[in-house]
């Protein structure tokens, strides 16, 4: 394997792999670009089925961290870490402080959090042996501690935005088929019922599905039949890669907003959905509200009131990238891409 050629190597500045036999640590932390100050992102756990899979969702991943953190106006560059392994079975104390000791020979070029598969209590154990670590728990009044409610808040906002601008009404009485009921996609339900919507809900873990239903009132669904459920809203907060050439034919929603990174599985994809009339709102803008608060979190100095703040400039970065890519008849994927860019070679050449 040449890591130079791969498809998803987009220049990234570093790409470190990690080892511990006593703990059966695997890792890989890719640091996309430092462009903006130190990469951020979070540590994902996931029992991939191999390591080139693994190093090539660490390379997506980062370079969304970058695009992410970018179109957030934060002083961060892009990185993320993948830990192999099943987050049901292979976690250990040990583990993670021997993730946060691979953490630390970075020197701060890269900054962890939790991410799919980890949580406060993983990052609690990753503190003991590195500082470069944010998205710790809090006491009360305290900004940081599990940044999913602040994705979900982040998630919804840009959802009302979508919709606002796509059909011209607000999400009373309408429906959403939410994917994946997790640290964000349960919470971001709670919004959307306080709203008016009505949900369709689906999740591998059928007892997460029965609880948003007997808590909101959800429809549950089979989840390989929620893209075809008829819907103005489909929201995507599982894994990646879920909009492709089999699965854009299928969806009956208007807009297609949510919180899953890596949402479309290559770039060509943001094209179909523009030309089936469907309107995307970028992943890496709309779910941008973890990374603030854990942002403020580690900068420290901040309060609840600034992180709202800044997670409700969402919607307004959403609004004008559905402006722009209307008017010069671009995907939206697209034209947040340009906006990113254009913000990342600025701070190389600043």
């Amino acid at each position: 394997m040449d890591l130079f050629t791969l498809p998803d190597f987009d220049g990234h500045e570093q790409v470190l792999f990690g080892h511990d036999p006593a703990t059966g640590l695997r890792a890989i932390i890719a640091i996309h670009s430092t462009a903006l100050g130190a990469a951020a992102g979070g540590c994902r756990m996931w029992p991939y089925p191999s390591s080139d899979e693994a190093l090539t969702d660490a390379l997506r991943l980062s370079r969304g961290m970058s695009y992410k953190n970018a179109m957030a106006e934060l002083d961060l560059g892009g990185g993320k870490a993948v830990i192999l392994g099943d987050a049901r079975v292979h976690k250990s104390p040990a583990l993670f402080a021997a993730f946060g000791r691979l953490v630390d020979t970075l020197g701060g070029r890269y900054i962890t959090a939790e991410d799919v598969g980890t949580t406060t209590v993983d990052m609690q154990q990753v503190a003991t042996t590195t500082r470069f670590v944010s998205g710790l728990a809090r006491g009360r009044g305290e900004v940081g501690g599990d940044p999913g409610p602040k994705t979900a808040l982040g998630v919804f906002l840009g959802i009302q935005a979508a919709v606002r601008f796509q059909l011209g009404r607000s999400l009373d009485g309408l429906t959403v088929a939410v994917q994946g009921l997790g640290g964000v996609g349960q919470p971001l339900c709670r919004l959307l019922v306080a709203e008016g919507a009505r949900l369709l809900v689906a999740d591998a873990r059928a007892e997460q599905a029965e609880r948003v239903r007997e808590e909101l009132g959800a429809t549950v669904v089979p989840a390989q039949t929620l893209l075809e459920q008829p819907a103005e809203v489909f929201a995507p907060c599982a894994l990646g890669a879920i909009l492709n050439a089999q699965s854009i034919p299928r969806l009956r929603a208007r807009v297609v907003a949510g919180a899953a990174n890596n949402q479309l599985a290559c770039a060509n994809d943001g094209e179909a959905l523009m030309r089936a009339g469907i309107l995307y709102a970028p992943d890496y803008v709309i779910n941008a509200g973890g990374i603030i608060n854990v942002a403020h979190e580690y900068r420290g100095g901040s309060t609840e009131v600034a992180v709202r703040a800044a997670i409700e400039k969402i919607p307004e970065r959403l609004t004008q990238i559905f402006e722009r890519a209307r008017r010069d008849t671009l995907p939206t994927s697209t034209v947040a891409d340009q906006m990113a860019r254009e913000r990342l070679q600025a701070g190389r050449q600043g």
